[in-house]
């Protein structure tokens, strides 16, 4: 009974822009270090807008060291770089938006080309998923007791839509949990919004017996900060400061009703 496992759950990094707060994205990545959690991220973690070939290109969301003259290639090796530290932690990549249009556009997948690079010292760290799942959290436990429930199932899909200005996407919970009725955990980025938003639902089991559980809705922000500087793009269309920063995930034990059969639980907390 007395384990639990820590997950960082990261979307929309967007590392490569020059307005990314790297210093919070190292913050989080070694306390991921520091509890052994399992690092799992969900799309645009390359922001790759600033090729010559893109008419929304500005220098100065550029770093200096995507200048010169090998773009998509030097957005792959810089990223590689910063998180080569992590790699026995970073268990899960999968595209968002930014890197489809990339491989829409020219034919290369940046999230396969970074999971390949973090594999080339013989890991088979980062799993590549697709832009939206299941991921299965499986608790095994010697000799479990009859109606154990050992496992935690999380849905991600990077994300979609504005999240609008008042609502902040999270109306979408009530359509998501309609179509995504298996979920314990239903996670999206996308939009720059930060919030947590527990469903609970009336549940029967097989033998008809009711019960109750709650399906929680994660919109990880990620670590883009577009809103300071107070001149560009998200300025002119009246865009408002948005939260950075990722979530915690933690995978426990608990009694079940009964007292005696065991249950695997999860709680979401903010990285900050």
């Amino acid at each position: 009974m007395n384990w639990e496992q820590w997950f960082l759950l990261g979307s929309d990094r967007h590392h490569d822009n020059a307005h990314t707060n790297w210093k919070l994205e190292t913050k989080h990545l070694e306390e991921a270090k520091e509890k052994d959690a399992g690092i799992l991220d969900f799309g645009d973690l390359f922001c790759a807008m600033q090729g010559k070939w893109d008419r929304r290109s500005d220098t100065d969301q550029c770093r200096p060291e995507h200048q010169q003259g090998r773009y998509l290639d030097a957005l792959v090796d810089t990223a590689h770089e910063f998180y080569a530290p992590y790699v026995k932690n970073w268990l899960f990549l999968s595209s968002g938006n930014h890197e489809t249009s990339i491989e829409k556009r020219h034919e290369t997948n940046l999230t396969q080309r970074l999971a390949e690079k973090m594999r080339a010292k013989g890991t088979s760290n980062p799993i590549v998923g697709a832009y939206c799942g299941y991921i299965r959290f499986r608790a095994v436990r010697k000799n479990m007791p009859a109606g154990t429930r050992g496992s935690i199932v999380l849905s991600y899909h990077h994300g979609y839509g504005g999240g609008g200005p008042v609502t902040r996407g999270v109306i979408q919970t009530n359509r998501m949990s309609v179509y995504l009725p298996d979920a314990h955990i239903v996670v999206s980025g996308h939009t720059h919004d930060s919030w947590v938003v527990p469903v609970a639902r009336s549940r029967i089991t097989g033998s008809g017996r009711p019960y109750l559980d709650r399906q929680v809705h994660v919109r990880i922000p990620g670590y883009k900060d577009e809103y300071s500087g107070g001149e560009g793009w998200h300025h002119h269309r009246g865009g408002p400061p948005k939260p950075q920063g990722a979530y915690w995930l933690r995978i426990y034990p608990t009694r079940g009703e009964d007292g005696k059969s065991i249950t695997v639980d999860f709680e979401v907390s903010e990285a900050r």
